[in-house]
């Protein structure tokens, strides 16, 4: 790799890393994430996803919509099917996911303790976790319970189980990778 390139590379890796460190606190509304165009969803602000939540095989998927700020769309946001507590989702990146490419989440869940997640297809595949979760301070994203970020690498194409636990409160957000 040419020098240009690892410089370039290492400031991109510094950027992502800065954005969820252990312990940070966010004051300051952090950055929102791109628009996915990727997604055709209503355009209102959503009290709560409407229709069915998501279940096994991506039969259906977990609903994703708009998440609006300033009445301007800010990002897709996800809502999880969960027993115990509520569940959200946050992907900086177009829904269906990217394979091959890490993808930054940002996750809202109610209930106690701390949160345990992964991320598998049908057939027992993984998607290798990058960071977290790291909990965070606080944010502009208002969805009811704790946050944390993570980062994962979706190894291939499917339906994607994401399983988040905490000692009370359980749930899944079911999420399409191409």
């Amino acid at each position: 790799m040419r020098p240009a390139m690892r410089l370039l590379a290492a400031g991109a890796l510094l950027a992502l890393a800065g954005g969820c460190t252990p312990g940070a606190t966010h004051r300051a509304a952090p950055t929102a994430p791109q628009p996915s165009t990727a997604t055709t969803v209503p355009a209102t602000q959503p009290q709560a996803s409407a229709g069915r939540l998501g279940a096994a095989g991506c039969h259906p998927p977990s609903p994703a919509t708009p998440w609006l700020q300033s009445g301007q769309q800010a990002g897709i946001e996800v809502h999880g099917t969960a027993r115990g507590a509520e569940l959200w989702a946050l992907p900086f990146a177009p829904v269906p996911l990217p394979v091959g490419k890490q993808v930054k989440i940002v996750w809202r869940m109610t209930g106690s303790g701390p949160l345990r997640i992964t991320a598998t297809r049908g057939d027992g595949m993984s998607a290798r976790r990058t960071f977290g979760p790291e909990e965070h301070g606080g944010s502009n994203w208002h969805r009811p319970g704790d946050e944390w970020g993570t980062g994962f690498v979706f190894p291939g194409a499917g339906c994607w189980d994401l399983r988040l636990v905490r000692t009370s409160g359980s749930g899944d957000v079911w999420l399409v990778a191409r």
